[in-house]
């Protein structure tokens, strides 16, 4: 499944109910995905990291989409390598020494 694909079944799937809850509410139900993330990335294995990867990226093409926001297009910024320097590798680092 490619991204804008995943885009339109989110859509399809949770749409209404996501209209329903609003763009803050959605943001909320993210932040708390990212946290099961961040749990699973410290304490499980690998089964329920893929879970709460999907769920992540579930929540966040949501609010991509409630926000008129195109993944594919967003995605394909990355396309070439890095939007800022334009190298792949990213060379940012060799520029500012400072980022990490």
């Amino acid at each position: 499944m490619d991204l804008a694909e995943f885009q339109r079944t989110i859509r399809d799937t949770y749409g209404v109910q996501d209209a329903a809850r609003g763009v803050d509410g959605t943001f909320g139900w993210f932040i708390e995905e990212v946290g099961e993330l961040s749990r699973a990335i410290r304490r499980e294995g690998p089964d329920e990291q893929f879970v709460e990867f999907s769920d992540v990226l579930a929540w966040l093409v949501t609010l991509a989409d409630m926000c008129g926001i195109d993944m594919a297009q967003a995605a394909a910024r990355y396309a070439d390598g890095c939007p800022k320097c334009t190298s792949l590798p990213c060379r940012c680092g060799e520029l500012q020494p400072d980022r990490p």
